[in-house]
């Protein structure tokens, strides 16, 4: 049932729309009009969630699943003497692999203008530390493709401290089936997810339960989900697996993932996943997390009295120049639609 060209589709898209954490109403009304053309209920919460309603079966139990669209991102900390701009981080991205990137700043009145996020030393015809100076948000700047010389000439362009800073997600699909873009971390997990609503419209599924999912807009900065339907007593966040060190997930994987850095997630349904995956024959993968949070554990401490899991595609280098394959995606998705019982 796993449409891949469609679901990649819907996943290079939503990768070319800027969204960092604060700034994500472009992702949600995209996410919300093929929604709405699936003629699923949506309501877009206050804090800027998207949830999306689907009746089950069993209407007395309702399952919540998420991915969230904000990502990464940077936002104007000040305006330099020389016309640059110094930056503060919106979520935690690996600062070093910014060096040389193309991005977008985003202005309050709409205006988008270009720029590049350099190191403070860019030359090394110039600059005896170009090659050693550390490329922390520090030692980052923006320099815009105008021609300002002062802060008074940015000013006048209508730049601001508070404007958010976009850079390039530089997205790829091989004809190898890999996926290489910034932001896999939560957007392939989003598409997935959007695979699944328009599957069981297509194919007309109820599913076992009603369902509520969850677009969340700021899970990167660590309270996307905090607050979700007091009728939801299933959680499923859908976020990346991570992989490297001793993990055992791939780019091939959905991963399952046992605990991470907000404690261990509910035993029961771990299992109930884990043995949904063995008995389809999944490629996944059980894994720990010890630097990682999810919407999930983000509802968990918002007080949800919820069993909560999560579980998503193998993601390589995550928070820097990601990678994922389409298996991966069908992996998650296959296991998504044995959990809602769409299968």
């Amino acid at each position: 049932m796993f449409n891949e060209k469609e679901t990649l589709d819907t996943l290079v898209s939503l990768l070319k729309i800027n969204s960092p954490s604060g700034y994500t109403k472009n992702a949600i009304a995209f996410l919300k009009e093929k929604v709405d053309t699936l003629g699923y209920k949506t309501e877009v919460t206050p804090k800027g969630n998207l949830i999306v309603s689907v009746i089950g079966k069993d209407t007395t139990v309702t399952k919540g699943l998420s991915g969230h669209v904000d990502t990464l991102g940077l936002m104007v900390r000040s305006i330099n003497g020389d016309g640059t701009l110094s930056l503060t981080t919106l979520g935690g991205p690996l600062t070093p692999t910014l060096d040389g990137e193309y991005c977008d700043i985003v202005t309050r009145s709409g205006k988008v203008y270009t720029g590049t996020i350099l190191s403070k030393s860019p030359s090394i015809h110039v600059f005896k530390d170009a090659s050693t100076k550390a490329r922390d948000i520090d030692n980052l700047i923006v320099k815009l493709d105008e021609r300002v010389k002062d802060n008074e000439d940015v000013l006048k362009l209508g730049i601001s401290n508070g404007d958010i800073v976009a850079y390039d997600p530089k997205v790829v699909v091989t004809p190898s089936g890999f996926v290489k873009s910034r932001f896999l971390d939560d957007k392939a997990s989003v598409s997935i997810l959007m695979a699944v609503l328009k599957t069981l419209k297509d194919k007309e599924i109820v599913p076992a339960t009603n369902l509520k999912f969850i677009f969340s807009t700021y899970e990167e900065v660590g309270h996307g989900a905090s607050y979700i339907p007091s009728d939801i007593s299933e959680f499923l966040a859908v976020d990346m697996g991570c992989i490297g060190l001793d993990l055992a997930c791939t780019e091939f994987d959905v991963s399952i993932c046992a605990k991470d850095s907000s404690g261990p997630y509910d035993y029961d349904l771990t299992s109930e996943l884990i043995e949904y995956a063995t008995k389809a024959k999944l490629n996944y993968a059980v894994d720990i997390y010890p630097m990682y949070g999810s919407d999930a554990s983000a509802a968990l401490r918002g007080g949800a009295n919820i069993k909560a899991a999560l579980i998503g595609p193998g993601v390589a280098s995550s928070h820097g120049m990601e990678r994922t394959h389409v298996e991966a995606l069908k992996n998650t998705f296959d296991l998504i639609m044995l959990y809602i019982g769409a299968v």
